[in-house]
């Protein structure tokens, strides 16, 4: 019994690697053209993405060439403030000392502390200032001043 089934079996597997083979045989004699077709294009497809990497590739410059830039620097007086303008708009010293620090950037709080006094008394001297320049903001403040010379 043994024997049947296994001259059965063999016998089975022959059949099937013939009807394999025809099979194969079939797939690659009726498409054969656009088997060729493929793989050729696959390997335009490598060839065509190989160049592209390689004729696009970016070249870093590591070296740095020092360039000679002369700028000129006009020497001029040391700054001073229109003394005219300023009694003609009434501004006080300590006025034109907090419009010099809003000019320089520094807030309420530091202003306050570089002075030595309050906050309040710096609110007061900047919002006084701020009428007399008829400005709304520090920084309006600081271009009227700039424009009348009071500041640099």
């Amino acid at each position: 019994m043994k024997k049947t089934i296994l001259l059965y079996g063999l016998l089975g597997g022959v059949l099937i690697a013939g009807l394999k083979l025809v099979e194969y045989r079939f797939l690659v004699v009726e498409h054969s053209v656009e088997i060729y077709g493929g793989i050729i294009a696959a390997l335009f497809a490598g060839l065509g993405i190989w160049l592209g990497l390689r004729l696009t590739r970016t070249r870093v410059v590591v070296r740095e060439v020092p360039v000679p830039v002369e700028v000129p620097v006009q020497v001029a007086e040391p700054f001073v403030a229109d003394e005219a303008r300023v009694r003609q708009l009434g501004i006080t010293p300590r006025e034109l000392e907090i419009l010099q620090a809003i000019a320089a950037g520094l807030s309420t709080r530091e202003i306050a502390a570089r002075l030595f006094v309050s906050e309040n008394t710096v609110k007061t001297h900047s919002s006084r200032l701020f009428d007399k320049l008829n400005a709304r903001r520090r920084t309006q403040a600081v271009q009227i001043a700039k424009e009348a010379g009071l500041i640099p």
